[in-house]
C-alpha cells in the first residue's frame, strides 16, 4: 500500500511579520503541525513573497524536527535503546 501525505501551508501577515503553519495530513499521517515566522526590518521595502518563503521554510523545518522526534521515539519504543537521528 502506498501512503500519500500532504503538507498544507497557511499564512498570516501583517505589516511587519509573516507567520506560517505547515500542517501534515493524509491517510496514516501523524497530523503534525509546524510553525514559522519571519519579521520584516522596518527600513526594508515590503515584499510579501520573501516573508512567506522564509516563514514557510521555518515552519517546514519545525515540522521536520517534530517528525524526526516521533521517529526516534518509535525506534526507542521498539528497541529500548536511545535513538540518535539527524536531519
Amino acid at each position: 500500500m502506498q501512503n500519500h501525505w500532504v503538507v498544507d501551508l497557511s499564512f498570516d501577515e501583517d505589516e511587519s511579520r509573516t507567520s506560517c503553519t505547515a500542517s501534515l495530513s493524509g491517510f496514516s499521517a501523524p497530523g503534525a503541525q509546524g510553525t514559522g515566522e519571519a519579521r520584516r526590518n522596518p527600513t526594508d521595502d515590503g515584499d510579501s513573497v520573501i516573508g512567506e518563503e522564509l516563514a514557510a521554510a521555518r515552519a517546514c523545518h519545525d515540522l521536520a524536527h517534530q517528525l524526526v522526534g516521533r521517529a526516534a521515539a518509535g525506534i526507542e519504543g521498539h528497541t529500548h535503546v536511545p535513538a540518535h537521528l539527524a536531519l
